[in-house]
């Protein structure tokens, strides 16, 4: 792996900024690896994530999702425990999936949660809160809409969320896809990410944007050249 990354190195500029369209071809056609490799961007903010006002989070829907299946737990009763399974949720409980979880099962990607379960769910909070996986009414995983939460998140809905450094990583898709999903998925990000600029943010909101595969280089992105309507 070393040396074939060496050899996709030696064939670019890493010191260039490309444009999103050459990026999205340079990364499609250097992925090298026998699976099919994920596709992140990396968008750094002019923001201090560490005061509440500055805070960059939220979910966009990919138009053609992100390539990998996605695992659903549900937490709900009654009737909204069968809407959730007729959504295509992978699994569904309340007081039984609480146990479960409390015993070390977390074979799920993505859990959602009707507000009248909340007081059991956050027994988990502990567990659950550090991986990410707690349902968050502010990211439309606490709702009585369960069937819509539920096929969103089948469908390639996603999160983003700025790091300490002001940093935000998504994937947007396999190096599989074609040029155009992934150009479609990046364009999305961007647009929900620029949506999302915080009012207290001065100075320069993007500063910079990085696009890779799972095995491949990261290809800089020239800011000046997007179009982001």
């Amino acid at each position: 792996m070393g040396k074939k990354l060496e050899n996709i190195e030696s064939k670019l500029d890493l010191t260039r900024e490309y444009s999103i369209e050459e990026a999205v071809s340079v990364i499609r056609e250097s992925a090298f690896a026998k699976f099919d490799e994920t596709v992140d961007m990396s968008i750094n903010l002019g923001v201090d994530p560490r005061k509440s006002d500055q805070m960059v989070r939220g979910t966009v829907v990919l138009p053609y999702g992100t390539g990998k299946p996605v695992k659903v737990l549900v937490f709900a009763k009654g009737e909204k425990e069968r809407e959730a399974t007729e959504a295509g949720a992978d699994y569904v409980g309340a007081e039984d999936m609480v146990d479960k979880i409390q015993k070390g099962w977390l074979e799920f990607d993505k859990a959602v949660a009707t507000p009248d379960v909340m007081g059991l769910v956050g027994k988990l909070g502990k567990v659950l809160g550090p991986k990410g996986l707690m349902p968050n009414p502010k990211l439309g995983t606490v709702t009585f809409d369960i069937a819509k939460a539920v096929k969103e998140i089948k469908a390639g809905k996603v999160e983003y969320k700025a790091e300490k450094a002001g940093i935000v990583h998504v994937p947007i898709g396999k190096a599989s896809f074609d040029k155009e999903k992934l150009l479609e998925n990046a364009m999305a990000i961007l647009k929900a990410v620029i949506r999302a600029k915080p009012s207290t943010s001065k100075g320069r909101y993007i500063k910079k944007i990085t696009i890779s595969s799972t095995m491949g280089p990261g290809i800089k992105i020239d800011i000046a050249k997007l179009k982001v309507a």
